[in-house]
């Protein structure tokens, strides 16, 4: 079994910053792409940035510029850096990995249990 645990989430003004870091725990042979996911209620949850192991990214274009995305392999950890925040970066923020428990499992995705990160105007 593999977990992701996520923290950092809360409460900001516009304009400010916080961090997610998310934390792999289990059986892990592998850790693949590492992402942040974002749901509003009543919407689609969408891709707001992936990292590759070698460390390729890629950004939803609302927050490019504004966050970063970041990991450590050998913590299986990921982090979200946001800056200049805005309203509408107001979501839960669900932490994502694609991971191998053992040499002859096969890929499978796991999900954070989400933390919520409101912008106030």
């Amino acid at each position: 079994q593999v977990q992701l645990v996520e923290s950092g989430g809360g409460l900001v003004q516009a304009g400010g910053s916080l961090r997610l870091s998310c934390a792999a725990s289990g059986s892990i042979f592998y850790m693949y792409t590492m992402g942040w996911y974002r749901q509003v209620l009543g919407k689609q949850r969408e891709l707001v940035a992936a990292i590759t192991r070698d460390g390729s990214t890629n950004y939803v274009d609302t927050v490019e510029g504004r966050f970063t995305i970041s990991r450590d392999n050998a913590e299986n950890t990921v982090y979200l850096q946001m800056n200049s925040l805005k309203p509408a970066d107001t979501a839960v923020y669900y932490c994502n990995a694609v991971v191998r428990r053992t040499a002859f499992d096969q890929f499978r995705e796991v999900w954070g249990q989400g933390t919520l990160v409101t912008v106030s105007s």
